[in-house]
């Protein structure tokens, strides 16, 4: 089957964004990128701090509540849609749940032919990169390194403490059928 989404987890400034850049660089089709920042940037303003919506603590650990959920899952079968459509599509996801956000995919995406990249990168190096942005909050970056990757299965990892980002895009693209 011809891959149709490109999903990337990984904790929070562990590189996948640069990555989703790189890959629209070297994948010879066009491929539409989402990710959960502008999936969360696009929610009400009211859900980005309340418990049905999504908390940003102020150690850096994040919770999401049932409204949350709601949209998430909305979101997630608008981007099945549009993959069955005929689009290609690269997602940069943070698994929060670990084997269950991947479940949530799995279930949205059904038959829709999937890669499925683990994007690794040390706690400390990612917290560096979070420090040097300046739009996260401070510990979270350390705190999702391995959490977001407990009980999930890649068909493919990269880590980008040790590789940059181009090369990252071109080990992914040579498994993309």
């Amino acid at each position: 089957m011809t891959t149709q989404v490109i999903i990337l987890n990984g904790g929070s400034s562990s590189g996948k964004s640069g990555i989703v850049r790189c890959l629209q660089a070297v994948l010879p089709d066009a491929w539409l990128a989402f990710g959960c920042d502008s999936f969360v940037d696009a929610m009400p303003a009211k859900m980005q701090s309340s418990d049905g919506g999504i908390v940003f603590a102020a150690d850096g650990g994040v919770s999401v509540g049932a409204d949350f959920r709601v949209l998430e899952a909305a979101w997630m079968e608008g981007i099945a849609a549009m993959a069955r459509a005929g689009a290609r599509v690269i997602i940069d996801d943070v698994f929060l749940g670990g084997a269950a956000s991947q479940q949530r995919w799995q279930k949205a995406l059904g038959e829709v032919a999937v890669l499925w990249v683990g994007v690794r990168c040390a706690g400390a190096v990612a917290a560096g990169r979070e420090v040097a942005r300046g739009d996260r909050t401070q510990g979270m970056a350390a705190a999702q390194a391995d959490v977001v990757h407990e009980g999930v299965f890649y068909d493919l990892e990269v880590d980008t403490a040790r590789t940059e980002s181009l090369a990252c895009a071109r080990t992914i693209a040579a498994r993309v059928s």
